[in-house]
């Protein structure tokens, strides 16, 4: 069962009709959006308070009406690079959403552009990272303690998504399931769900498909584990972001396999949109934390 609007789940929950027509996509993007600025503020105030991080420089206007560039700690910046990813992620992931599906957008432009559904996380999180590091710039944010700092938060971020993901019913299932490679200790709920009542209007023979919104919410649960546990790690700035570049490669490769998406061919190798950047990204990643595994003098 899915569950498009807030009224919808706490009809399911309680019996109550309340005109409540809230998405509920919508409402946990904004709910991941206040966490990953949180927990972002607070890792770069504990960085910054370790002596990892330098502040950050913001123009001001004085008394005297001059404009002047003033000294912030780091975490007074959080929030408005936060809005700046966001903002571009939301571009990005319809931009790259287009991309995916080039014919889709190109017989119907604008019923594409205003749909509730088609948004490509990766091309959120491409662009995303490109705006913040580019107002990080500006703001005279040190790029590879910054990195470190919002690793955690991405991967808490996409734990939160994915489950609006899975509750709204975005089509961001994966391929039919089959009942009879069930392990025996596996609800079938875990295994094979329908989307009853899904956002994008699709019904789904039963036994259903594969719910990888909730494969990847365990896995993005588990990768945030992880990093919050290591971030205090020996290591040089940018091993804890070349880390989640791994965790969340990997687990997205993996979840492709089961997942229904347009393949392509790249060098004579097929495979989908995200197959291809989840690869480069573990690359990315594989390449960074051999640069960053000289240890630090100290640990913060």
């Amino acid at each position: 069962m899915a569950y498009p609007y807030l009224s919808d789940l706490i009809r399911a929950l309680t019996g109550l009709e309340l005109p409540l027509p809230v998405p509920m996509f919508g409402l946990l993007v904004a709910a991941a959006f206040i966490a990953v600025t949180l927990i972002f503020q607070a890792e770069l105030k504990r960085l910054h308070a370790a002596g990892r991080i330098g502040c950050a420089r913001i123009r001001e206007r004085t008394s005297g009406g001059r404009v002047a560039d003033v000294e912030v700690p780091p975490q007074d910046v959080a929030s408005n690079l936060s809005l700046t990813v966001l903002l571009a992620g939301f571009v990005g992931a319809r931009l790259f959403s287009f991309l995916e599906y080039p014919r889709e957008f190109l017989a119907d432009p604008w019923s594409a552009i205003f749909s509730r559904t088609g948004f490509t996380y990766y091309g959120g999180l491409v662009l995303g990272l490109v705006a913040g590091i580019l107002y990080a710039q500006r703001k005279h944010v040190a790029l590879r303690p910054g990195l470190d700092a919002v690793a955690p938060a991405l991967a808490i971020g996409y734990v939160i998504g994915r489950l609006g993901c899975q509750l709204s019913g975005d089509g961001d299932w994966g391929i039919a399931a089959s009942l009879a490679a069930k392990p025996g200790w596996l609800p079938t709920w875990a295994w094979a769900q329908t989307y009853d009542n899904n956002v994008a209007g699709v019904v789904l023979a039963a036994p259903g498909v594969y719910p990888t919104p909730l494969y990847e919410f365990a896995m993005a649960l588990v990768t945030f584990a992880i990093l919050w546990a290591l971030r205090r790690h020996p290591f040089q700035s940018g091993w804890l972001f070349s880390l989640y570049l791994v965790l969340s490669g990997l687990a997205r490769f993996a979840v492709e396999q089961i997942r229904v998406n347009p393949v392509f061919q790249l060098g004579g190798v097929t495979g989908s949109q995200a197959e291809f950047i989840s690869v480069a990204i573990v690359i990315a990643g594989l390449v960074g934390l051999c640069a960053c595994r000289a240890r630090r003098d100290a640990t913060a």
